[in-house]
């Protein structure tokens, strides 16, 4: 009796361990394969090195508007430079990420001034970090994948601590792949922010990807943002343009 009890036990443990393997096994192919395809989805929304034109409009609960028009610069997956073109007052207003670093350039300030990621340069709901997204692979790694027939489920965490949003749920158009929508969340699970992807648009070059995105918070219930890209276009760029000396000059890039 002893003895097969034993032997049960034996097959017992040897199925749990099998089907322990089996779980691993599958769930590292499936992170592999979301890695993967957040790789594709840096490259479908922008290239490596490119140049953009934008809008963010703020809206507050009572329907008030704030207009800003942003000329962008990206290169790798850790540099980029922006400047405003509108409204009057901030015309040549510039920041600049490095990575996890940003900075401000006022006009008649002096030296650029340190920003960070949870900042907003415009105020309003998209903070410094959305208005310089660098490539979601720098900054975060899968850690689960769910498919459906039309969309896929990415959760995303933050590589390091400096990062905007600890965890991501991005909603990912299989036809296209690019984000419908992401919802952002803080290290103890708070929902801060929904990021909603609209309006498919050919840019050229390659480049089709989504033309709107929106954003609203239960933080701030009432108010949203939108951020329209006129143009996005590759540009080769020299690292010069990425340092905080050039960002005086920024907006003498614009063709």
């Amino acid at each position: 009796m002893l003895i097969n009890k034993k032997k049960s036990l034996k097959i017992f443990l040897s199925i749990i361990i099998i089907a322990v393997s089996f779980n691993f096994l599958f769930s590292q192919e499936s992170i592999d394969a979301g890695n993967k395809l957040l790789k594709e989805i840096d490259r479908n929304l922008s290239p490596e090195s490119f140049e953009s034109l934008r809008k963010i409009i703020n809206i507050e609960p009572n329907g008030k508007k704030k207009e800003f028009v942003l000329y962008a610069l990206k290169k790798g997956n850790d540099k980029m430079v922006t400047t405003f073109l509108s409204p009057k007052t901030e015309i040549g207003r510039s920041t600049l990420r490095l990575d996890e670093n940003m900075w401000l350039y006022i006009p008649n300030v002096g030296k650029p001034m340190r920003i960070t990621s949870l900042q907003s340069v415009i105020g309003g709901i998209f903070n410094n970090s959305d208005i310089m997204q660098l490539d979601y692979t720098a900054e975060y790694d899968i850690i689960k994948m769910i498919d459906d027939k039309k969309e896929k489920l990415l959760t995303l965490k933050a590589k390091t601590f400096n990062v905007a949003y600890d965890q991501l749920k991005m909603w990912v158009d299989i036809k296209y792949k690019t984000p419908t929508k992401i919802e952002c969340y803080t290290a103890s699970g708070m929902l801060i922010k929904i990021l909603y992807f609209k309006e498919i648009k050919d840019f050229g070059n390659g480049i089709k990807r989504p033309s709107v995105l929106e954003t609203d918070s239960p933080l701030h219930k009432g108010y949203k943002a939108v951020m329209i890209y006129a143009n996005i276009a590759p540009r080769k760029i020299d690292d010069e343009v990425f340092t905080l000396n050039y960002m005086s000059k920024v907006k003498d890039l614009r063709k």
